[in-house]
């Protein structure tokens, strides 16, 4: 009789095929798919009057996943749960054990912060017990969620707007977005000066030095008054130099990347959502097919707030860095990063798996996104282990009549770290960086102009995607998994829209974020959100019960939630329409934009004497392959979304597929992709060029053979259950594929 194989249960297919090939042929591997148990949607599904007891049911959909899991498992000896490591990957390894019945000397608790050969063969043979305090943690977190989100909803159907939603983070974030908004508004832009002086050698040579001060003292230049009166000191007056100062100035590289850094540089440097940068990472993380390796992840688990780095990582960072670049590149000693207060501190920061598989080297096997983002990963864990980048750098004090004028330049000696790579800024320096002559002490220059700018004080900016995700994490609000889920919902849900790369808040964003302040003050404010987290940090290090937690906020909560009633009984909140730039052809008032089934399009306000209605016109990147027009994205009357030139039938380009900012290298033209999710291609349309992929290569990406049985299986069942319905009674199939039909027409 053939031993019995014992089970390991993970969450995806992809992370599946790529550690059954590192256990070998004992070991079965497979999905769950995610959550297999959950609370229902249909209702709240949380007894708050018995202790906040959770009713947690099976997924829909998910049934005969589930038989089969139980299938395995009663016929393995060991079932090991390989969920992700972190608190939601505790709760569905939880959630596993109980669905499908384990006892707990069975079901045994593995992690990977790396899908590697080394890293998952260790971990096997180093099973724990489920971490129940991580579970209780993520159970208050999302009973918690479920409670605000339950209770507000509806109340914001009632008051403002039927489909609206609320949330614990999503309301704090918006507000945030909105709080800027206003600081925007509120603020009152002054007026200031920039005087500079372009100044001469007498044997050739010049260079520009900026107004500073008095002296030593760094003085404002605030009225044309200010700038005249030193016009008139400085007019007859000689330039001196008064101090030539020359010095040696380092850089440091930035740490390695956490959850948060990487969705902000990944959003300035490649213009990825967070969700976008997230998905592409768990790709990463889960199993890239590299050529002559098989399956390989790539990086460590892109889930984590700690800059912790293992000494394995390390050893193998400087070995590559001697090799490459040479000793002068290495700083001696491995650098070690201090982790924030606060930070959970479960896994490493997220680097290269290994650091020797270089992003060039990998590049063939990765789709353009996941290329783009493994070279920043990579190149990022590589910097932070390497020297400093040394400057030269020279500051001049020129003094005319008491005034000092100064200039400053830095000029790289040594790229260090820079050699591999450089941290985006979200804004640039507005300092003078012209290389300066060879100046001395007392040299007297020559005034060829001075050029006064008159400037104004700028309100703060609004966020970005990259900026609000570093708010959020500096203000402790959510933690590392809730930064791209939130942001998607606020869009989602149009109380914020991108303008951009900034993010704005809708009349409808404010609305709601008012009604919260005033009935809601303790959700929306961000010191007590922080203080939640903490709470359930706390459940996660068994230093707080998760149902006293829950109690100790419910009855504050409840009480401003009947006081909001009570206020609110008879009150419909208007939400002011969002005027376009457009006007009605019909009567000519001015648009609005207004949000249907198919997504946003322009209606005439005076709706129902006039119903003009019109799409809303987005221009995507890339040029037309026919004739250099720009590319629309628009939207069938059924709600399908199309690609054409703005030229319209006088060209007659139009396009399924989505064009891409990326150009073919052969023929100059815009490539395009096939639209959905996941690691897709792009391709050259073409016809004449040399990499023209033809209509029907132009598919997703590979199955894998997993997916291709288990799509077999998938249809070979529908037959079966196509024929089984045509012997049934008419009156038991009558409706079905109705259902069906309408279901499948909704999700496209």
């Amino acid at each position: 009789m053939a031993k019995a194989k014992d089970l390991v249960i993970v969450e995806s297919p992809a992370k599946a095929k790529t550690i059954e090939k590192y256990l070998g042929g004992n070991y079965k591997v497979t999905a769950s798919m995610g959550h297999l148990r959950d609370l229902p949607k249909s209702k709240m599904g949380v007894d708050i009057e018995n202790g906040f007891e959770p009713q947690y049911i099976a997924v829909r959909d998910k049934t005969e996943l589930i038989s089969q899991l139980k299938k395995d498992a009663k016929s393995a000896k060991t079932v090991y749960l390989a969920t992700d490591p972190d608190r939601e990957g505790e709760a569905i390894s939880w959630h596993l054990k109980e669905l499908l019945d384990l006892p707990a000397e069975k079901a045994r608790r593995v992690t990977f912060n790396e899908i590697t050969k080394k890293v998952v063969q260790e971990s096997i043979q180093h099973p724990r017990d489920i971490d129940q305090d991580l579970v209780d943690a993520q159970q208050a977190r999302r009973i918690l969620d479920r409670i605000v989100g339950y209770k507000l909803s509806p109340l914001l159907w009632r008051k403002v707007r039927t489909g609206l939603s609320a949330g614990r983070v999503q309301s704090v974030a918006t507000r945030m977005v909105v709080d800027r908004e206003e600081e925007i508004k509120a603020f009152v832009s002054e007026e200031y000066w920039l005087l500079d002086a372009l100044l001469s050698r007498a044997d050739g040579g010049s260079f520009t030095a900026r107004y500073y001060g008095e002296g030593e003292k760094k003085r404002e230049l605030k009225s044309r008054e200010d700038v005249d009166a030193i016009l008139a000191d400085t007019k007859d007056a000689a330039f001196t130099v008064k101090s030539v100062k020359r010095g040696e100035k380092q850089r440091t590289p930035a740490p390695p990347f956490i959850t948060s850094t990487l969705q902000q540089e990944a959003s300035r440097r490649l213009s990825m959502t967070p969700r976008r940068t997230m998905s592409i990472a768990q790709q990463l993380y889960e199993g890239v097919e590299i050529t002559g390796q098989g399956s390989v992840g790539l990086i460590t688990y892109m889930r984590t707030d700690s800059l912790r780095l293992s000494e394995d990582a390390l050893s193998a960072a400087k070995d590559f860095i001697i090799d490459t670049y040479g000793e002068a590149y290495y700083p001696g000693k491995p650098r070690r990063f201090k982790t924030k207060a606060g930070a959970q501190d479960a896994h490493e920061a997220i680097r290269p798996t290994d650091v020797r598989l270089t992003p060039e080297m990998v590049r063939r096997d990765l789709t353009q996104e996941q290329y783009r983002l493994y070279r920043l990963i990579w190149g990022r864990f590589t910097a932070c282990q390497m020297a400093n980048a040394i400057y030269d750098n020279v500051s001049v004090d020129v003094d005319s009549a008491g005034h000092t004028f100064r200039a400053n330049y830095s000029e790289l000696k040594f790229p260090g770290y820079t050699a591999v790579y450089e941290e985006a800024k979200d804004e640039e320096s507005d300092e003078l960086k012209n290389p300066l002559p060879s100046l001395s002490e007392g040299e007297t220059l020559k005034l060829e102009k001075m050029t006064p700018d008159q400037q104004f004080t700028q309100p703060p900016a609004r966020y970005t995607e990259a900026t609000l995700i570093r708010a959020m994490e500096e203000k402790g609000i959510g933690r590392p998994s809730t930064y791209a889920p939130t942001i998607s919902t606020i869009t989602a849900h149009d109380y914020v829209i991108k303008e951009g790369k900034y993010l704005r808040p809708t009349p409808l964003g404010e609305v709601v974020t008012g009604l919260m302040k005033e009935h809601f003050a303790d959700i929306v404010d961000l010191k007590f959100t922080n203080h939640m987290e903490e709470e359930l940090d706390e459940i996660e290090s068994g230093k707080a019960r998760w149902r006293e937690v829950l109690s100790e906020f419910y009855g504050g909560f409840d009480r401003e939630f009947q006081k909001a009633e009570e206020s609110l009984d008879g009150v419909r909140l208007k939400v002011p329409d969002v005027l376009s730039d457009e006007y009605c052809d019909v009567c000519g008032r001015q648009m609005v934009v207004k949000k249907g089934k198919f997504g946003h399009f322009l209606a005439c306000p005076g709706f129902p004497e006039c119903t003009f209605t019109k799409p809303i016109v987005v221009e995507m990147p890339g040029k037309c392959p026919k004739c250099g027009g720009k590319i629309l994205k628009r939207t069938s009357k059924k709600g399908y979304v199309f690609y054409a030139c703005e030229r319209g039938t006088d060209c007659g380009f139009i396009t399924w597929d989505v064009p891409t900012k990326d150009y073919c290298p052969s023929c100059g033209k815009t490539l395009f992709k096939k639209a959905g999710r996941g690691p897709l291609k792009s391709f050259c349309i073409n016809e004449a060029c040399p990499n023209f992929v033809p209509e029907e290569k132009r598919s997703y990406k590979k199955k894998t053979s997993e997916e291709k049985a288990a799509s077999a299986e998938k249809k070979s069942a529908a037959k079966k259950t196509t024929k089984t319905s045509a012997k049934a009674p008419a009156k038991s199939t009558a409706k079905k594929p109705a259902a069906k039909k309408t279901t499948k027409k909704t999700e496209q």
